[in-house]
């Protein structure tokens, strides 16, 4: 699933591309992609509105319109969005499940193989991404804030990371990163790490998502960009799917194990200490 680089790499080239343009209409190919509102109501709300920005909150893409309604989109784990001129053949894609007509014959299609991604319309976008945790990169994200969204957590710290009223954005990859960069093993409990243990998992997180964001994400298997061109932070993965292959620091031999039905990656010296 794309995570916050991969998204906010999404939202950049999505930028140019949308904003001050008018949407002219709205169509739903797969009912359950639409959260809300129904796919005619979205029609009727989307016509003749312009796009103010492309944002992000945590891994959701946020298009806010000059309606004061915000389109959200979450791309899950194989939806795919593009602007495309009227014709393209993205627009008989067995995968498409929405599209939005553009003033100027294009259109913004939002493909999914794996039919997990939604699509809402909303006045308040507090009423779907409100319970989110702190942005990771937004200067408010002291080691102090995170200290206290980790209190009294009695779960692996691997297990804390994902859990999206944590941290938002941080996925699978990242946690893997974050946590070898310092150098705190996943089976951790999250409440047990140190102030100093936690300062430095803080400044990780923030590390490993800015270096991805310059590569504009990892290459994973299902993600694409609206540009088409690839990730590149694959090329710096230390620890995550490396299992075998030797520690950059020591040496030893990557590991795997799985904390909450994800793979986990980790090194067994650099990341020794733990408790269970």
């Amino acid at each position: 699933m794309p995570e916050l680089p991969e998204v906010e790499t999404i939202a950049t080239d999505l930028r140019p591309l949308l904003i001050g343009r008018r949407f002219t209409d709205a169509h739903v190919a797969w009912p359950r992609t639409l959260a809300e509102p129904d796919p005619v109501a979205l029609a009727e709300r989307m016509r003749d509105r312009q796009v103010i920005d492309v944002g992000r909150r945590g891994k959701y893409l946020l298009i806010p319109l000059d309606s004061g309604e915000t389109l959200i989109i979450h791309l899950r784990m194989t939806g795919h969005l593009a602007v495309v001129p009227a014709g393209s053949p993205a627009l008989a894609d067995t995968h498409l499940r929405a599209w939005f007509d553009l003033a100027g014959d294009e259109h913004l299609v939002f493909t999914d193989a794996r039919k997990f991604g939604r699509v809402w319309l909303v006045d308040d976008v507090a009423r779907v991404v409100g319970k989110l945790g702190p942005e990771p990169l937004d200067w408010t994200f002291t080691a102090e804030v995170l200290a206290g969204r980790l209190h009294g957590r009695r779960v692996a710290i691997k297990a804390a990371l994902l859990d999206q009223t944590v941290v938002a954005g941080v996925g699978n990859i990242y946690a893997d990163e974050a946590l070898f960069r310092a150098s705190i093993h996943p089976l951790r409990r999250a409440a047990s790490l140190t102030a100093g243990e936690i300062e430095r998992l803080r400044d990780a997180i923030r590390q490993v998502m800015r270096e991805s964001i310059d590569q504009r994400g990892t290459l994973l298997r299902d993600y694409r960009t609206p540009y088409g061109a690839d990730g590149a932070f694959q090329a710096r993965l230390r620890v995550y799917q490396q299992t075998g292959r030797p520690c950059p620091r020591c040496g030893a031999a990557i590991e795997r194990i799985r904390v909450t039905q994800r793979s986990t990656h980790f090194c067994p010296q650099c990341q020794l200490a733990k408790v269970l």
